[in-house]
């Protein structure tokens, strides 16, 4: 909303941007985009431009600024950087912005560990840029040309304006006398004239485009990780992700003058903060509280716990009174309008997505809970046939007696006869990870298999039927076991439960780790093993752990079978891509090559009908890019991608399929079918049960054939050269 409260700016799900006029209760289109969506909207104090941001066409972030009586848009930075978060001074004068324009690699070169890549971390400046000509930066200091500079003159303000003081204390004088004589109505009529002499008419915005990229200049605040940059009246604010993790926000201010001040670290660990209208205060989340603070505070003022505490809004007393009725008839319209915005046909496939609408909306009226809801919410979304419309989340309410159950990360049999329960297996874990271990094979509380386990913290055993049941709450709390080994002695051990869902990720890594023993063993560490289970960047870190290890190896099975996607695929094939094209021979030793860490042998693909997302789409790139053969099962058949940002006012979600995927023959991929693989050999449960896994040896066969057909040993180094200027038999 404009400052006057004449225009309101909005975009849309289209990618345009609109004008309202509130008085005149119209609407007008300002722009469209192609290449993304507008973003920071902010107007001018005048109200009579609106600056924002839009995609060029390089991607890369562009400022640019509408003039509302005109109706002229006029760039205001180059598309060589992004420049994002556009800020009008308090006088009208200045813009200020944050640009990723300070590009130093903190990575020097690609020798190392891992084929290190550059990685460019504190990208953002502040920027500051001069509306019109001839106009001194306000953090430039005092020189020879400008003798007075910002901080002379406010001092001759203050001197003019003490001498004015005893005058006006005498004129105040007279006049509270007067005051005190006047009827309350009369006082109240005196104070709505001084609010009215407050208020202070805005100043009128110039903007002179010629030569304007040549009136651009920094602000003296190094190079961070900034964002939601505002303007107070006398300062610059904003939040600073220094770790570059998101967790840690520091709201960080600077004074617009010319003092050399350093950057106030106002407030740490903040979750956000806005700027009042006035521009005189600042609303601050920290954790769940909220703060009110003078725009100008300073860190010190904040040090007293007390003072600090007179600034928190107390939200203990609100309470509101809902229908939940009403509310779930609220979300389930927000649903289907939300998937109708967002989702990546404007026709829905063809389906009446009004007439949804109208079919599942009396169901909303007999939903007993959020979750009831969801599963109507889920039936609607289900009438599009579209993978990745996920339905979760909400403000479902847990039971109080909920208890959480703990494991001892092992698979214990009941067994009267020995006396308590058997451990008849704990779960393999990588030695080389000793934090990944479970509880009982831990160096501190080893318990071997076969050993029984007779009582925890002094209870029984055999009084349960399931040694969980004296384990429910006590993940990550220490136990004690009572343990008897093969002989019959019995020992005390400390054990420390986890979660049941750790336990689960436990039983996974087993499988996981027991697959890569398995591959080392059969091929003779001719073949290596890397499983990804996702696609995200907890997964990527897999990739590092395994591939590397393994990259100058004959052969290479990548297996994603059971993957549940994410968006690293690029990354991954973008490695299995690079070749090596020429050798270094050192003056002792074995060649290596270059492109560092590039994957000379060949490697086959392990995908399954559990295969999703974006393990799908590594799947087929990796058949469309020629880098191997793939073995398993058609995959599961999603491939419109999603954003996962169309959430609902209780933060629940039905997730719109956003992104469509084509291939350069111009149809779609995967949607609705799945990635093919060149071979298909399926994993019968019956068989699995039993420890089998044909994929895997299927793999296994392949590569050695292929190995064997075209083995790929490093090539030897030609003869030195002879540079001696003499025939080859001269002595």
């Amino acid at each position: 909303m404009s400052a006057d409260g004449n225009w309101l700016a909005h975009h849309d799900k289209d990618e345009k941007l609109w004008l309202f006029d509130v008085k005149a209760k119209k609407e007008k289109l300002i722009a469209e985009s192609m290449t993304g969506d507008f973003g920071d909207l902010r107007w001018s104090p005048d109200s009579k431009w609106l600056a924002f941001v839009q995609a060029a066409n390089d991607q890369f972030a562009q400022i640019k600024v509408l003039n509302v009586a005109s109706g002229e848009i006029k760039e205001i930075t180059s598309d060589r950087y992004d420049s994002v978060n556009p800020i009008w001074s308090s006088d009208g004068k200045w813009m200020y912005f944050l640009s990723d324009r300070a590009l130093k690699t903190v990575v020097e070169s690609p020798w190392g560990p891992r084929q290190p890549e550059p990685f460019f971390d504190h990208q953002l400046k502040v920027y500051q840029l001069a509306l019109v000509p001839d106009v001194r930066s306000p953090f430039l200091p005092p020189d020879e040309l400008h003798p007075d500079g910002d901080a002379a003159k406010d001092e001759k303000k203050a001197d003019d304006t003490s001498k004015d003081v005893k005058k006006d204390d005498k004129d105040k004088g007279a006049q509270s006398k007067k005051a005190d004589e006047k009827k309350p109505e009369d006082k109240k009529g005196d104070e709505k004239k001084d609010d009215k002499k407050d208020e202070k008419k805005p100043p009128e915005v110039k903007i002179d485009f010629a030569d304007l990229s040549s009136r651009l200049g920094e602000v003296p605040v190094p190079a961070g990780n900034y964002g939601n940059l505002q303007a107070t009246e006398k300062r610059l604010c904003w939040l600073n992700d220094a770790d570059n993790t998101h967790q840690h926000l520091g709201l960080q201010c600077l004074d617009v003058a010319n003092k050399g001040d350093d950057v106030d670290n106002v407030m740490g660990d903040v979750k956000g903060f806005e700027i009042s209208d006035n521009r005189k205060k600042l609303l601050v989340r920290k954790g769940d509280d909220f703060y009110i603070l003078d725009s100008d505070v300073k860190p010190a003022a904040l040090g007293d716990a007390k003072a600090l505490a007179k600034s928190s809004i107390n939200l203990s007393r609100w309470n509101f009174s809902t229908k939940p009725v009403d509310e779930y008839r609220g979300i389930f319209i927000d649903s289907w309008r939300l998937e109708r915005d967002y989702f990546y046909d404007k026709n829905m496939l063809g389906v009446n997505w009004t007439a949804m609408r109208d079919r599942y909306l009396p169901l909303v009226d007999r939903v007993a809970n959020r979750d009831e809801l969801n599963m109507v919410i889920a039936q609607m979304m289900g009438e599009l046939s579209t993978l990745h419309t996920f339905v979760v989340g909400g403000d479902a309410r847990k039971p109080a007696d909920q208890v959480d159950l703990a494991s001892l990360g092992a698979r214990l049999r009941r067994d009267e006869k020995a006396g308590g329960f058997v451990v008849e297996h704990v779960y393999l874990h990588d030695p080389d990870l000793p934090d990944m271990a479970p509880p009982l094979a831990k160096p501190e509380s080893l318990v071997h298999e076969g050993e029984v386990i007779v009582s925890i913290d002094g209870q029984d055993l055999l009084g349960v039927t399931d040694e969980r049941m004296l384990l429910r709450g006590k993940a990550g709390t220490q136990v004690l076991l009572k343990v008897k080994n093969a002989s019959g002695a019995m020992r005390d051990v400390l054990v420390t439960p986890i979660k049941d869902g750790d336990e689960r990720r436990l039983r996974y890594a087993e499988w996981e780790y027991s697959r890569r023993m398995t591959v080392d063993k059969e091929s003779d560490k001719a073949i290596g093993y890397v499983h990804l289970q996702a696609m995200g960047s907890g997964d990527m870190d897999q990739w590092a752990r395994e591939f590397y290890p393994v990259f100058d190896r004959q052969g290479l099975i990548i297996d994603v079978r059971h993957n549940n996607g994410g968006n690293i695929d690029s990354w991954l094939l973008a490695k299995l891509m690079r070749k090596a094209w020429f050798y270094f021979q050192p003056r002792v030793g074995s060649p290596s090559w270059n492109m560092q860490y590039a994957f000379r042998g060949h490697i086959v693909v392990l995908c399954d009908q559990h295969t999703a997302s974006d393990g799908e789409a590594f799947t087929e790139g990796f058949k469309r890019l020629g880098l191997g053969k793939v073995i398993g099962m058609r995959t599961w058949g999603g491939e419109v991608w999603l954003s996962f940002s169309n959430t609902q006012a209780d933060n629940g979600i039905a997730s719109a399929a956003e992104l469509g995927v084509y291939g350069p023959e111009g149809k779609w991929l995967i949607e609705g079918h799945g990635a093919e693989p060149d071979t298909a050999v399926d994993d019968l449960p019956h068989g699995s049960f039993a420890g089998n896994d044909e994929q895997l040896q299927a793999a296994l066969k392949l590569l050695k054939e292929e190995i064997k057909a075209d083995p790929r040993p490093v090539p030897e180094h030609p003869g030195y050269p002879n540079k001696s200027f003499k025939g080859p038999d001269a002595n």
